[in-house]
């Protein structure tokens, strides 16, 4: 299908971006990498009279080590995230959730912060952003500001963004000596998108698990951390045992999807199993 007809604007600097994003308020859509807006401008289930290209922003597209923290520039490539070698040393389970996004053509093009701000509750990301504790950086007409992982996903395709704000950098903490992460999702075989997924960050101390942050993502309707089960993994010894009686608690309270292609308890059943697949790998048991 063709796109409704739209007014085209490039952008040759954050600023000038910024600006555009302000002027045209609800009219506009900001164009990234474009793997998630352009199939919906075709599919005609997305209509904007203004496309704001954002994509030529080079000073948006850089991967660095400061204070801790890898930051990743809002336009960094998804294969640039997968291929870091920084990323690979320093938070390697974000490197691997990269690699699990749909193809190579894809990675190529899509952006880290097109896809966290489109925000798609099946998307590999926000899982793993949320039990990194990442942090989103907010540029606008009032500056800049920092949203928590846990508070940046409101809804479906919904985030806290404002509306004449842009994502312009993710913060990912390095991963200590004593703290063990993994990611893994059971995908659609046709599209590769999340049935259901889940990410995991565990720190260790004297053999027993001293804190857990535990996320999902695909079989419900906004990603989140799911504090039960990371309350009950507290304090508890590494075992597989802990790891199961965990997995009895994931996605209690939660709005779960059901469709044609796997109802809500099945997808329930998935992700309890993923998780203790997912933790046996983190944690090697």
């Amino acid at each position: 299908m063709i796109p409704v007809s739209f007014e085209y604007y490039r952008a040759n600097t954050l600023d000038e971006a910024l600006e555009l994003v302000k002027k045209f308020g609800d009219e506009a859509k900001v164009l990234a990498g474009g793997q998630s807006l352009i199939p919906m401008l075709k599919l005609r289930f997305a209509r904007y009279s203004k496309i704001i290209d954002i994509g030529r922003l080079q000073e948006l597209r850089y991967i660095k080590e400061e204070g801790g923290q890898i930051r990743i520039g809002g336009l960094t490539k998804h294969r640039e995230v997968e291929k870091s070698s920084l990323i690979k040393e320093k938070v390697p389970v974000l490197s691997a959730c990269a690699s699990e996004i749909a193809d190579v053509q894809v990675r190529n093009m899509g952006t880290i912060a097109g896809s966290l701000s489109h925000a798609d509750p099946s998307a590999d990301y926000p899982p793993t952003m949320l039990a990194l504790g990442a942090t989103m950086v907010a540029r606008g007409s009032k500056g800049s500001r920092e949203i928590p992982a846990d508070n940046f996903f409101v809804g479906t395709f919904t985030t806290a963004l404002e509306p004449d704000e842009l994502l312009v950098e993710v913060r990912v903490p390095v991963i200590k000596n004593n703290e063990r992460a993994a990611y893994m999702k059971i995908g659609h075989p046709a599209t590769g998108f999340a049935i259901v997924n889940c990410a995991v960050k565990f720190s260790l101390r004297d053999g027993k698990i001293e804190g857990a942050r535990v996320a999902f993502g695909g079989f419900v309707t906004v990603p989140y951390r799911d504090t039960r089960v990371e309350n009950l993994l507290a304090g508890k010894d590494v075992s597989l045992d802990t790891l199961k009686r965990a997995s009895e608690l994931v996605g209690e309270d939660q709005d779960i999807i059901g469709d044609y292609y796997a109802d809500a308890d099945y997808r329930r059943s998935l992700a309890k199993a993923l998780f203790v697949k997912v933790a046996r790998s983190a944690l090697g048991v």
